[in-house]
């Protein structure tokens, strides 16, 4: 259920350039290092659709903190098991959930400007949440994976490299490519 909607993040010019430059047939390249993590943001950002047709006509708010601090504890108790950085894999899960709203809002305008495109049925969101929590678990052990990756002074250009990859393989609209950008603002250290 992807909804082409007014791209509201602009691109980092390095992303914008790759993605326009790199032609639909193009033999793949070397994968990035980082296309796992990526490629989990992406999945977890497909699920947005699905939990803003379940919110849709409810009185389900997008923002939900409850919810929100229930799943940063979570990663972070991940985190600590697995011995990764558990302030680390919050921060980034930070800009997960905030990617996710990005995406619910936008097909909420959607919705609200034209009816007659939002969603007929809702789905359940207690099974949406099991998936988006399978993701997240899959998401936090890559985090952990690329540790050395994340912490290289090459972490930006595989990142951006990442998302070309990702946007090829999943071919996102703007709405979602924008979104995958922004769920990835805290990969690299600094």
């Amino acid at each position: 259920m992807r909804i082409a909607t007014p791209l509201r993040y602009v691109l980092p010019a390095g992303v914008t350039v790759l993605l326009a430059a790199a032609p639909a047939s193009a033999a793949p390249a070397p994968l990035s290092p980082l296309r796992p993590v990526a490629s989990l943001a992406a999945d977890r950002l497909a699920t947005a659709d699905l939990v803003a047709a379940a919110k849709w006509g409810t009185d389900s708010p997008i923002d939900d903190p409850a919810r929100e601090q229930q799943v940063l504890d979570s990663v972070a108790a991940q985190a600590q098991r697995i011995g990764a950085d558990p302030d680390e894999v919050r921060r980034i899960f930070r800009d997960q959930i905030e990617a996710n709203k990005v995406v619910q809002r936008a097909l909420f305008a959607r919705w609200t400007a034209h009816p007659e495109q939002a969603p007929t049925t809702k789905p359940d969101l207690n099974v949406v949440r099991q998936t988006i929590n399978r993701i997240n678990t899959n998401l936090v052990q890559s985090i952990a994976d690329t540790t050395p990756e994340r912490i290289a002074p090459t972490c930006d250009p595989e990142l951006a490299v990442a998302v070309v990859e990702v946007h090829h393989d999943k071919h996102p609209d703007l709405l979602h490519t924008a979104a995958l950008v922004r769920s990835l603002v805290s990969v690299c250290r600094d």
